[in-house]
């Protein structure tokens, strides 16, 4: 690994056209979790696939789903269909709750549509019951996954998407409040931040780009930059900012027109800002909209989890995992592990079985051991699903370091042997 080098990574805001997607696929996976819990179906029968289309006052709602009763209704020949019903009223609430009140885009004005269809038989085959595990789950899809920490921060995430998601959640909180000039900034926003890293470590910020959608039409790129530098100053706290560092605010000069008025979103185009912002791989599926038997979901929350309890528990500065899976399989099909070396003593051999020992990685496993079975997944659709704080709700359990002392007696146990 090279010591002296520098490393960027970008976020994207909440308003920002695929985070609007985003949001609205992952309350409709809140929303059926929700009504199942309040109508008394088994939350582990729900299945949901949603992706979300947004362009100007447009939203496309479309997946596949096994619904709560209360989320259908009968057609004119007295079938089951779904009920669009509650499906735009969420989605309304997430776009209002955004900020979008443009003539482009609005909560209220904004024609949605509900294309939304049973599962597929040949899917709920396979994952109702799994191939090498009777009565267990298999994986809603095949697939690779992965987990990463480091020490850089003190949420055990790289440096530059930790700091340039700070930034986006800094600005966002003041828009929201409505003082001053801050808030005529619009929902739609991008960051990038480079950081310079020295000896291995990051040292200082060499750069600094960001773009925000702001109401006043007469704003140029000075004013948004008198209006946010607080804020970025802020966010990166004791980060030191180089006394070269190039900004590079709003450098187009006017952002009015933004959101999915200005560019179409989909679901799941903003898979690298979820994770960790390049500085590890990714395994190329989306999280949001799905409920967690799709493993590209939660088996990369589970490898997250477990990376970051390998180097919570010091075993390492650094930690990559993979895990990969077959559909219709609860297994995986392997575990494998990289730290990098930075590993404390241990080799990835004694990690992974470490990890074996300690968590059953099938769909039903990870399900029960993050309790993940709960609405707790609009919140995760921006600013990454990584490096957050646990929720009292159960939301980013997959955060939580209660696997250490756990890990570090396996790996005692296997030197003894």
């Amino acid at each position: 690994m090279r010591a002296n080098y520098l490393f960027t990574s970008e976020s994207v805001a909440e308003g920002h056209p695929d985070k609007v997607c985003d949001r609205i696929s992952d309350e409709i996976v809140d929303l059926v979790y929700r009504e199942a819990t309040k109508t008394g179906v088994n939350p582990w029968t729900v299945r949901i696939a949603c992706e979300t289309l947004a362009t100007t006052n447009r939203v496309v709602i479309a997946g596949e789903v096994r619904l709560p009763p209360s989320l259908m209704k009968k057609d004119k020949d007295g079938n089951d269909v779904i009920n669009p019903s509650k499906f735009k009223a969420a989605a309304r609430r997430a776009i209002k709750d955004i900020g979008y009140e443009q003539d482009g885009f609005h909560w209220k004005k904004a024609r949605i549509d509900v294309l939304l269809h049973s599962q597929s038989a040949d899917i709920a085959q396979g994952v109702d019951n799994a191939a090498d595990q009777q009565g267990d789950e298999g994986a809603g899809d095949q697939g690779i996954m992965f987990g990463y920490a480091c020490r850089e921060t003190p949420d055990l995430m790289p440096a530059p998407i930790y700091y340039s998601h700070r930034i986006l959640q800094l600005l966002a909180a003041a828009r929201k409040k409505g003082d001053g000039d801050v808030a005529k900034l619009g929902p739609d926003a991008k960051s990038q931040v480079t950081v310079r890293y020295v000896d291995g470590k990051p040292s200082e910020v060499a750069s600094i780009v960001l773009s925000t959608q702001h109401l006043d039409e007469s704003w140029d790129s000075k004013k948004v930059r008198s209006v946010v530098e607080p804020y970025i100053v802020e966010a990166l706290g004791d980060l030191k900012i180089a006394s070269d560092c190039k900004w590079y605010i709003n450098p187009t000069g006017k952002f009015v027109i933004g959101g999915p008025d200005g560019d179409a979103g989909l679901t799941g185009r903003k898979i690298i800002v979820d994770t960790y912002g390049g500085a590890a791989p990714h395994g190329g599926g989306a999280f949001s909209g799905k409920d967690t038997t799709k493993v590209d979901r939660s088996a990369a929350y589970a490898a997250r989890y477990l990376a970051k309890n390998v180097v919570a528990a010091g075993l390492s500065d650094r930690c990559t995992i993979q895990l990969s899976y077959a559909i219709g399989v609860a297994q995986p099909l392997s575990i494998y592990v990289d730290l990098h070396g930075t590993g404390k003593g241990v080799s990835e051999d004694q990690v992974e079985a470490a990890i074996r020992k300690n968590m059953d990685l099938s769909p039903t496993g990870i399900r029960r051991h993050l309790d993940l079975n709960k609405p707790i997944y609009a919140k995760t659709s921006a600013y990454g699903h990584f490096g957050r704080k646990a929720g009292r709700d159960g939301s980013f359990s997959w955060e939580r370091t209660d696997l250490v002392k756990a890990l570090k007696e396996a790996v005692k146990l296997r030197e003894a042997a």
